[in-house]
């Protein structure tokens, strides 16, 4: 693998990992306290009617991945707060909405022929330069709302009804949860997919949360499990060959089931 280090498309594939690992870490603890991660699967599913958007328009993915995502999450946030009852048909159909609509819109971009499926299971390795830098700004951009809101963060996580009574604007923090839940999706498409991405999102925080009695702490354990899961899977990926996004969740899959294991034990 040392010898692998010397490629650029290797190492802009680490720091690419390493970058959305911490972005998964602290965002997953927030899904996955919140009891959203049904919801986030909705936004990463139809954040794909962005993808084909940017395609048509020859806009760069992940940015018009971005605008999709972040829109989507305004709209559930927004009828799930008055709706909760009918989450799952809601979120059924927005996931279903944005996948038709990216399929449809690169059925109509003339003559192109590029693999959709890197999408759907992430391609690492073709990670570019432009990526790196779209990547860096999410993250400090994740990272600086939480840990400027991190209170407010907290309150409406654990207990909303508390955080009301307290002043808090449970509608604002919730509708940003889910904004920074679609931003990390965007971040994790390129690594590991549409497909996997919650996984990304969850494996680590459920482990994490074995361990953690607070929710910062769960957070960087998380983040700490993602980067390892991530750049073990992208060894795993080199030497045989195989899916850099399957490998990746496979590793996080395994090490949560020889936990568990050793638990009970």
């Amino acid at each position: 693998m040392i010898e692998a280090l010397q490629y650029d498309f290797i190492q802009n594939a680490i720091i690419a990992g390493v970058l959305v690992s911490i972005a998964a870490g602290i965002i997953g603890s927030l899904v996955v306290v919140n009891k959203i991660t049904f919801l986030a699967g909705g936004i990463a599913h139809s954040s794909y009617g962005g993808i084909g958007l940017a395609i048509f328009l020859g806009l760069p993915v992940l940015f018009g991945a971005t605008i999709f995502a972040v829109t989507t999450a305004f709209i559930i946030a927004a009828i799930t707060l008055k709706n909760r009852s009918r989450i799952d048909s809601i979120i059924g159909i927005m996931w279903a909405f944005g996948m038709g609509l990216g399929i449809i819109f690169v059925d109509l971009t003339p003559g192109y022929n590029v693999d959709l499926m890197s999408y759907l299971f992430g391609s690492i390795i073709a990670v570019s330069n432009e990526d790196i830098i779209y990547l860096s700004i999410l993250d400090m951009f994740i990272v600086f709302l939480v840990l400027f809101f991190y209170k407010q963060i907290l309150a409406v996580s654990y207990d909303s009804e508390f955080a009301k009574l307290r002043g808090i604007n449970v509608r604002f923090f919730y509708t940003l949860i889910l904004i920074l839940a679609a931003l990390s999706v965007v971040a994790a498409i390129k690594v590991v997919g549409l497909i996997l991405v919650i996984a990304l999102l969850t494996i680590p925080t459920y482990l994490a949360e074995m361990f953690a009695k607070k929710l910062s702490t769960m957070m960087a354990l998380s983040a700490l499990l993602a980067t390892s899961f991530t750049l073990l899977g992208l060894m795993i990926s080199y030497f045989y060959d195989i899916s850099s996004g399957a490998s990746i969740i496979m590793v996080g899959v395994v090490t949560l089931f020889i936990v568990k294991i050793l638990g009970k034990k």
